[in-house]
């Protein structure tokens, strides 16, 4: 029913409202009513796309086919609305791989112009920021791969950018740079001790370590019982998040120097747990990265288990104005 891409490890499954519809799933007319919506249709639509066939999962795989759904798009030409959808049910602000993959999926549709930029809007019931966000996308050649760079915008930091608030959550700095001690992560290990929060259409914590050993490992990350409480401190208040520092939730990322402009990272996503990779938080960690005086503007490249990220960094007058990432998608057989 809907083709599935892969970005750096990341998979979503593409589909239009019209052919969920004609499945029985009743997505509203336009991306803003889908938006609030979303819990009446997003868990059927999980369920009918994103779940294993009955009998067909493989053994040892993750609990779904793939990482969201891309419901969109609502129009036949750009610019065009879309909405992010967790396998929770929830909808994500931004996904720099969903992105990708959908651009791809419209490139391929023959809906996009072939050098010129066009623009996303993604729809989101979430009450802390802004719906929808938009993103501009550049059709480009990196290093010979044909691609897209996104342009994220300009990232915001600090507890406020991100909702986060109570006791567990204190100020510091590094190297004059403000930053945050989260005393939920820091009690999982004595390393996890420096931490920036970052906004980039979606909240992040970026925990940032000096050395490879203190990131945790990819595996690791999905078993009890770490993967647990990660899972209450990155999911929203719920069913299986305590919302705290963020009641809203947080994507948590950690990152390690490895060389300069280049940077290891770990991530686990708000609403759908560890994953191979994720652009936005690979933004967040070059962003975070900067304000820390770890890497300078310019390119960088963060590394992650599902591939690395080439990270465009723009500086004017000492203030980080743009952040852009560079990446490709190609269609799952």
């Amino acid at each position: 029913m809907a083709p599935f891409y892969d970005a750096r490890g990341n998979i979503y499954a593409v589909i239009s409202p019209e052919t969920l519809r004609a499945a029985g799933v009743n997505v509203p007319l336009s991306a803003a009513d889908a938006a609030q919506a979303r819990m009446s249709w997003a868990p059927q639509a999980v369920a009918a796309i994103c779940d294993w066939p009955e009998g067909k999962r493989p053994a040892n795989s993750k609990t779904h086919r793939s990482d969201g759904l891309l419901v969109g798009p609502f129009q036949d030409a750009a610019p065009f609305d879309v909405l992010i959808v967790n396998t929770d049910g929830t909808l994500a602000e931004r996904s720099g791989n969903g992105l990708t993959i959908f651009s791809q999926s419209q490139a391929d549709a023959h809906r996009t112009p072939r050098d010129q930029s066009f623009r996303l809007w993604v729809h989101h019931d979430n009450p802390d920021s802004a719906s929808p966000v938009s993103t501009d996308v550049l059709p480009a050649v990196v290093d010979g791969v044909a691609g897209f760079w996104l342009d994220i915008g300009t990232p915001g930091f600090g507890a406020q950018a991100v909702g986060a608030s109570g006791s567990g959550v204190t100020e510091a700095t590094l190297n004059d740079a403000p930053v945050h001690r989260v005393e939920r992560l820091a009690r999982l290990h004595p390393d996890w001790q420096t931490s920036v929060f970052v906004r980039v259409g979606n909240p992040h914590c970026v925990t940032l370590v000096e050395q490879v050993a203190a990131l945790p490992g990819f595996d690791q990350l999905h078993y009890y019982p770490l993967n647990h409480a990660l899972t209450r401190i990155a999911f929203a208040a719920g069913e299986f998040g305590e919302g705290d520092p963020c009641p809203a939730g947080v994507n948590l990322q950690w990152a390690a120097r490895v060389a300069p402009q280049r940077l290891m990272a770990r991530v686990f996503e708000r609403g759908e747990g560890p994953t191979a990779s994720s652009g936005t938080s690979a933004s967040a960690v070059a962003s975070a990265a900067w304000l820390s005086g770890w890497v300078e503007a310019g390119l960088v490249e963060v590394v992650m288990p599902g591939g690395t990220a080439p990270i465009r960094l723009i500086e004017q007058d000492g203030q980080l104005r743009q952040v852009q990432l560079f990446g490709t998608a190609h269609l799952q057989p």
